[in-house]
């Protein structure tokens, strides 16, 4: 991970250092979907800004066994853990589904959690009737996607992909190095889905997250991550649901000020005042481009 600009070593957490902001960004984007954010991000905050495996087109995932949650989990929990310190946890869509399994990890950590309409479609299978229809739906995309890279034809699946997220004719509206860098990135994309359908976590174990839950979702939210959003709600003791306008799937990247803007109050609501540190000191770990 590269610096954006100048990083502070997080040893501990007091008044003359910054709150951590986990933000972990959607499948087939990277650390960069939050520059906005970073932009907007006041004092007392720091954010830090993983990509996943894949983000940068080279899958080096070893095989061993399953992909799982947890795989991706792993090295930004060891970011995590390094902290020694309280943070605040951001998820969009597959980082969502991250964000929970780092926030179960390691509860008693998180501060407060934000999620734009988290992929979490395991809670979709072991639900009821009135989800069954919505978990067919994403694993129509799911096995899509699979038989795309089965295949060999990456990108007639990332099209598929796009559009689902996005609406009929996002793809072809893409600039040509966008639809490249999807088409590099689009066998990642089959894992994902796996991690995410094959979780083992039980809707449940989610009343245990007793911090504040911020829900984000788009007026436009496709029925499964709609669904999710509800199935979430009604376990998780502190959470509450707000709706960005006009926004779909993608609401983070097509309605940057307005996703930000929600993010930025609901932290400032939770967190605990702190000596600012000295301008100079403020920092965003983002990829450099």
């Amino acid at each position: 991970m590269t610096i954006l600009r100048k990083a502070l070593p997080f040893a501990r957490l007091d008044s003359d250092h910054p709150v951590p902001v986990v933000a972990l960004h959607c499948s087939g984007s990277d650390a960069r979907q939050w520059r906005h954010l970073a932009a907007s991000l006041d004092l007392p905050f720091h954010l830090i800004a993983p990509s996943f495996l894949g983000a940068d087109g080279r899958l080096d995932w070893h095989g061993a066994h399953p992909f799982a949650l947890a795989d991706e989990a792993a090295p930004i929990l060891e970011r995590i853990d390094a902290l020694n310190a309280p943070f605040h946890l951001i998820g969009h869509s597959y980082g969502g589904g991250v964000a929970l399994h780092i926030a179960l990890q390691r509860p008693h950590a998180v501060t407060s959690m934000t999620l734009y309409e988290p992929s979490a479609f395991h809670l979709l299978k072991a639900a009821g009737a009135a989800e069954a229809a919505s978990f067919s739906e994403i694993r129509a995309v799911a096995e899509a996607t699979a038989q795309g890279v089965v295949s060999g034809d990456y990108r007639g699946a990332a099209s598929h992909f796009v559009d689902y997220w996005s609406g009929e004719g996002a793809w072809a509206a893409l600039r040509p190095s966008l639809q490249e860098v999807l088409t590099r990135w689009l066998p990642k994309a089959p894992l994902d889905f796996h991690a995410l359908i094959e979780e083992p976590t039980a809707l449940s174990s989610y009343r245990r997250l007793e911090f504040p839950v911020l829900l984000l979702r788009g007026s436009l939210a496709p029925p499964p991550t709609a669904a999710v959003i509800r199935l979430l709600h009604s376990v998780l003791p502190r959470s509450s649901i707000e709706t960005i306008a006009g926004a779909g799937h993608m609401g983070p990247i097509t309605h940057t000020e307005d996703v930000s803007r929600h993010i930025l109050r609901f932290l400032h609501a939770n967190q605990k005042p702190l000596t600012p540190p000295s301008a100079g000191d403020a920092a965003a770990d983002l990829p450099e481009r």
